[in-house]
């Protein structure tokens, strides 16, 4: 008999972390036995809320706040990302921007059933691509790729009162104690924090299976 198990992921596109992390689940799932149903939904987070519109250097950014060269921080994150099989070079993207757009769009692929695709075509499209995912058109591009019409996307990403939802959602996430992320809910149960070593993922997910 088919097991449904579903994860609850937490991720905002501008964070790297969230690039390994989610490359980590997904390897995991691959694994998987063909008789166990995964459903992956994906949730706002926003990694700086208090990103301007302009969006800031990250470079700039991170040297300001930590008193570092950014190389020596990315150097570590390139590094997982490479025991990950991608190869991301964290100085090709300079800019961070907001991103309620990005999970606006994201948020609306759920009843096309390939939301969390959506989510890593645009992770991979913002740091391995090196576009502008915060500007319309490059994410209604996207979007069609996953089957929205275009004219749909830009009206969604631009509809007031879809964007207020993609806020509460991003707040609330906060306000239940999700201080960072990734972060992953495998089965509404067991929670897992960053991007942890596959190891962690196949446990997570083999604890939560025997339990279903």
């Amino acid at each position: 008999m088919t097991k449904t198990l579903k994860i609850d992921v937490f991720t905002d596109v501008v964070c790297p972390w969230c690039l390994v992390g989610s490359a980590r689940l997904d390897k995991a799932i691959a694994a998987l036995p063909d008789d166990i149903d995964v459903v992956v939904e994906n949730h706002p987070f926003y990694l700086d809320p208090n990103t301007p519109e302009e969006g800031v250097v990250v470079a700039d950014m991170l040297r300001e706040k930590y008193g570092k060269e950014p190389s020596e921080m990315w150097e570590r994150v390139e590094s997982e990302a490479k025991k990950a099989g991608i190869d991301l070079d964290l100085s090709q993207q300079p800019r961070m921007f907001p991103t309620k757009k990005v999970h606006t769009i994201t948020r609306l692929a759920k009843p096309l059933g390939n939301q969390h695709e959506l989510a890593n075509a645009i992770a991979n499209a913002y740091f391995l691509e090196h576009r502008q995912v915060n500007d319309d058109n490059v994410l209604a591009d996207i979007a069609v790729e996953f089957g929205f019409d275009r004219g749909d996307a830009l009206d969604a990403m631009n509809d007031e009162n879809e964007l207020a939802i993609t806020e509460q959602l991003a707040t609330d996430a906060a306000a239940q104690g999700i201080r960072g992320v990734p972060f992953f809910v495998f089965g509404e149960k067991y929670a897992l924090s960053g991007a942890q070593p596959d190891e962690v993922f196949e446990r997570a997910l083999a604890q939560t299976i025997d339990e279903l």
